[in-house]
């Protein structure tokens, strides 16, 4: 309890959808200093406190490229069977990434359900590459391009998307953006609950 409530206190509020910080390209982190390390810092708090699988700058109102990613939360609730099916060459990742850049996308797609941590109560079906090829630099400022398949990519892509201004929602067929169009407009309003610290946009 004391651990949860430590985390709380630390964690920030997730922005949610309609703040016009989601929609604005992050910029490049030129240079390792305390601003940075903070940053890092308050992704992983506050992906832990809301019990995300992955976390990007601009959802705690940041516009530094930067993201996390913990899809070994979501290995660890499967089934070995589940665990075959989605995943592929790892048993999920715990992971900082500033300045990705996706270099290569595979033919191959998979399309399993999505939701995210800003458009809370919305989980819709999202077609992406199954394999793909990043580039990046870690905590310590190392740089990396490796190849990542199966789900833990499909988090790292939706995560790179937020730093472009991209939702997953963004990429859902037309019937479906309108299947969902109602519940947005809710979310817009702060008319959606959460279990996590939210900032929904201020009514003017």
């Amino acid at each position: 309890m004391e651990k949860i409530d430590e985390l709380t206190n630390k964690a920030l509020p997730i922005i949610a959808y309609g703040n016009p910080v989601l929609r604005q390209k992050s910029q490049n982190i030129y240079d390792r200093d305390i601003l940075v390390d903070k940053l890092i810092e308050d992704l992983w708090n506050t992906l832990e406190i809301s019990g995300g699988v992955g976390l990007a700058a601009p959802q705690i109102d940041s516009q530094l490229k930067a993201f996390v990613v913990k899809s070994t939360l979501m290995y660890d609730e499967l089934d070995t069977k589940s665990r075959k099916e989605i995943f592929c060459g790892d048993n999920g990742i715990e992971k900082v990434f500033i300045n990705a850049k996706i270099l290569a996308y595979s033919e191959e797609m998979d399309n399993i359900s999505e939701g995210c941590l800003s458009i809370p109560a919305i989980n819709q079906d999202v077609k992406r590459p199954w394999d793909i090829v990043v580039e990046y630099l870690d905590k310590d400022f190392i740089l990396h391009r490796q190849e990542f398949s199966g789900y833990t990519a499909r988090v790292i892509q939706h995560e790179y998307d937020h730093t472009n201004g991209v939702l997953f929602i963004d990429h859902l067929p037309a019937l479906n953006k309108k299947l969902v169009s109602n519940k947005l407009k809710q979310v817009k309003q702060g008319k959606i609950p959460t279990d996590y610290p939210i900032q929904y946009l201020k009514k003017s």
